[in-house]
C-alpha cells in the first residue's frame, strides 16, 4: 500500500520540478500490454538554460527522458520492463517519423533514467554498466544503443547537485535530503512546493496502519520540521493580521494611505 503512496509523490515531485522546463506526461501509457511510464519529459529547448538549478536532474531533463522513480531497489526483471518501455516509444517515434516522411534525429529518441534507492554491484553487473566520464559516481550507464542509466541514489556524493534525486532516496539518504532541503533559502524556486508535496506524503503516511520502518522514520524526521513552519505560517498570518488592523485603524483616522507608503 504505502508503495503506491511512494510512487504517486514521486511522479506529483518530478512533474513539479520539470513543468516549467517542457512538456511532462506522468503514467504516460504505451502501447503493447498498456504499460505505463511513470515520467515522460520533452524539454522545452528555450528553457535549457535555466535546468542548472536541478542539478543532475536537470542534465537527464536536457533531451527527451524517461524517469521510472522506484520506491524500492529496482529487481533486474523491474528495470528490463522499463527498457521494454523505452523501446516501444522509440518504435513509436520512429512511426511518427515515417509518417511525416522526416529524418529521425538522436536528439528526438528518449533517454531512460532508472531511480532506484539502491542497487548491487550484482546486479549492475549482469547489465555490463559503466561509469561514463564527466558523470557523477551512481550513475550507471548501459551500453549505448540502449539508451539507459541505472541511477543509484544511495552512491550519488552528498552534494547541492544531487539533492533533487536524494529525495526520492530512502531512510538516512532521503533524511538528509529533507534537512538540506529545508536549509535552502527562502526564496527558492522549489523549496516551498517540495516541502508542501513532502508534508503531504507524511501525512498520506500517517494514515496508513502497515507502516515500513522507513516509513516510520521518514514521518518522525518530518514531524519537527511540520510543526516548526506550521507556527512560522501562523505567526506570519497573525502579523499580517497586525498589520491590517492598523492600517485600517490609520485609514479611519487620517484617511487613505498611499500605497507606495506601505512597507
Amino acid at each position: 500500500m504505502t508503495r503506491f503512496i511512494h510512487d504517486k509523490f514521486a511522479k506529483d515531485y518530478l512533474e513539479e520540478l520539470l513543468k516549467n522546463y517542457g512538456e511532462v506526461k506522468p503514467s504516460e501509457k504505451v502501447s503493447g500490454e498498456i504499460k505505463e511510464i511513470d515520467v515522460l519529459f520533452t524539454p522545452d529547448k528555450q528553457q535549457n538554460s535555466n535546468l542548472q538549478v536541478l542539478g543532475l536532474l536537470g542534465r537527464f531533463a536536457e533531451h527527451p527522458a524517461i524517469i521510472e522513480p522506484f520506491r524500492n531497489p529496482a529487481s533486474t526483471d523491474e528495470i528490463c520492463d522499463c527498457i521494454l518501455k523505452l523501446l516501444e516509444v522509440k518504435a513509436l517515434v520512429r512511426r511518427e517519423v515515417k509518417a511525416n516522411k522526416t529524418k529521425l534525429q538522436d536528439s528526438e529518441i528518449p533517454k531512460l533514467w532508472v531511480l532506484t534507492p539502491t542497487v548491487s554491484e550484482t546486479r549492475l553487473s549482469s547489465f555490463r554498466t559503466i561509469q561514463k566520464e564527466g558523470w557523477l559516481s551512481g550513475v550507471h550507464f548501459l551500453p549505448d544503443a540502449l539508451r539507459t542509466a541505472i541511477v543509484a541514489i544511495h552512491q550519488l556524493p552528498q552534494t547541492p547537485e544531487t539533492l533533487w534525486l536524494r529525495l526520492l532516496g530512502r531512510g538516512s539518504v532521503q533524511s538528509q535530503a529533507i534537512v538540506e532541503l529545508q536549509a535552502l533559502p527562502l526564496n527558492h524556486p522549489y523549496q516551498k512546493a517540495t516541502l508542501e508535496l513532502v508534508y503531504n506524503l507524511r501525512e498520506n503516511l500517517r494514515v496508513n496502519q502497515e507502516l515500513e520502518a522507513d516509513d516510520r522514520e521518514l514521518i518522525m524526521r518530518l514531524e519537527p520540521l511540520y510543526q516548526r513552519d506550521r507556527e512560522q505560517a501562523i505567526q506570519f498570518g497573525n502579523k499580517q493580521g497586525e498589520q491590517r488592523l492598523v492600517l485600517r485603524l490609520l485609514n479611519r483616522r487620517i484617511g487613505e494611505i498611499n500605497a507606495s507608503l506601505i512597507d
